[in-house]
């Protein structure tokens, strides 16, 4: 489950805007034409982290096109979107945890799950009402794909109800399937096929054989091909696709082939620091991937411009979220042995102010870990106990306890880049 469950994050680009424009006379010219503006205005906003100005913008929508799916949508996405950016949650290697899949005390407010349910549910309601005057309406079956994605998402990563998020993703790939029979050239609709086709094929070998058995087939390399085929062709879905790739990538060990991506992405949306984070965090993998090769130059220089870039990071005023940025600089100075600053940024993780919860009780967690690493039990000890003090995030309670029976010993180096 957890093959499938940890990718359907990604679903956030599908969820947000992989529509392109069909001909159709659902939408007069003049309705398309503000339609497509708002659109675009507030999906700027949501890659550059404006909430509140996505939301207007796509509210407008739902008031220009009471009836159609695409302004409900949108404001589900970004009530998603803002959710997880709260919940410090968009940052792509919380998803590639085991912690992340366990039960724990950080549940969200149920007003936000109640609103999110009511915006999709009224967005599949005019997309279907759609289809039944019009069965073989691409934009109306595109809609409708989205739809599910989008909750497939939302179930996964702020609900973690796995079965339900595996359903509703299993319906998205099922609709855009019936879009490109339709249109094979509607290019944008590949994304959720190609997520779909890597991530059965990522399946352990007895997981990928039952589900052969009972008509579920993928591949890893289809399914990032198919990706990498938006990345560049699709209409709506280009930056969605990239920014699966950095996690794909990440997965695949292709380090280097993240850096040009965030890259550009943080060029094109400049108030969007979570790209920087995953330059910064794809830095730091390609200088433990360099040092297994016996290129300590190359891991010397990546390591320093991953470094620079958490102390740019800091020294901007504009950024609301320093304690994620301080608690992924203490990563990366874990990995790279200064456990003494590790355990600083950790530490300073739980003096910013209004700093996420869930967060702070992870620092305390990792902290005690650095100070373990440097010979320091009893700051260990400390820190171990603040854990057990503070409500259980994903599954630091238990890790806690491991850690005051036993001092913290970090994988090797080289096995800890392998995974």
């Amino acid at each position: 489950m957890k093959y499938f469950s940890m990718i359907l994050v990604l679903v956030s680009a599908i969820g947000i805007h992989a529509q392109q424009p069909t001909p159709s006379p659902w939408l007069t010219d003049v309705e398309r034409s503000r339609y497509e503006e708002l659109r675009r205005s507030g999906l700027d906003a949501l890659y550059n982290l404006d909430y509140d100005k996505a939301r207007a913008e796509f509210k407008q929508i739902t008031q220009l096109l009471p009836n159609h799916p695409a302004g409900y949508q949108l404001m589900a996405a970004g009530l998603w979107a803002k959710t997880l950016y709260e919940s410090r949650r968009l940052q792509s290697s919380l998803y590639d945890s085991k912690s992340f899949y366990a039960s724990g005390d950080d549940k969200v407010d149920p007003k936000i799950i109640d609103e999110f349910r009511s915006l999709t549910r009224d967005a599949k309601r005019f997309a279907e009402a759609r289809l039944k005057q019009d069965p073989k309406n691409i934009e109306a079956l595109d809609f409708l794909a989205e739809t599910q994605g989008l909750k497939a998402s939302f179930e996964e990563t702020v609900e973690r109800r796995h079965l339900a998020a595996l359903r509703d993703g299993n319906d998205a790939v099922d609709h855009h399937r019936e879009v490109l029979k339709l249109d094979p050239k509607y290019i944008d609709a590949q994304l959720t096929i190609g997520l779909y086709e890597y991530v059965v094929g990522s399946l352990p070998p007895f997981i990928k054989l039952v589900a052969g058995v009972t008509g579920y087939h993928g591949s890893k390399k289809k399914g990032l091909a198919l990706i990498e085929q938006v990345s560049k062709e699709g209409h709506w879905s280009q930056d969605d696709a990239k920014s699966l790739l950095i996690v794909l990538y990440t997965r695949e060990k292709r380090f280097a082939d993240i850096l040009p991506i965030t890259r550009e992405l943080s060029s094109r949306f400049p108030r969007n620091y979570l790209y920087k984070l995953e330059t910064s965090d794809a830095l730091v993998a390609l200088a433990a991937q360099k040092r297994k090769a016996n290129d300590p130059n190359g891991a010397a220089q990546a390591e320093k411009e991953a470094f620079a870039s958490f102390d740019e990071l800091l020294r901007d005023r504009t950024i609301r979220a320093v304690d994620l940025i301080h608690f992924k600089y203490g990563e990366a100075l874990l990995v790279a042995g200064q456990n003494d600053r590790a355990a600083k940024e950790f530490l300073a993780v739980t003096k910013v102010e209004h700093a996420e919860p869930g967060l702070v009780t992870m620092a305390h967690l990792y902290a005690a870990r650095a100070f373990d690493v440097a010979g320091r039990r009893d700051e260990a000890l400390a820190q171990y106990r603040e854990v057990l003090a503070r409500p259980n995030v994903y599954d630091a309670h238990e890790e806690a306890k491991k850690g005051l029976q036993k001092a913290y010993k970090p994988e090797p180096v080289a096995k800890a880049a392998e995974q």
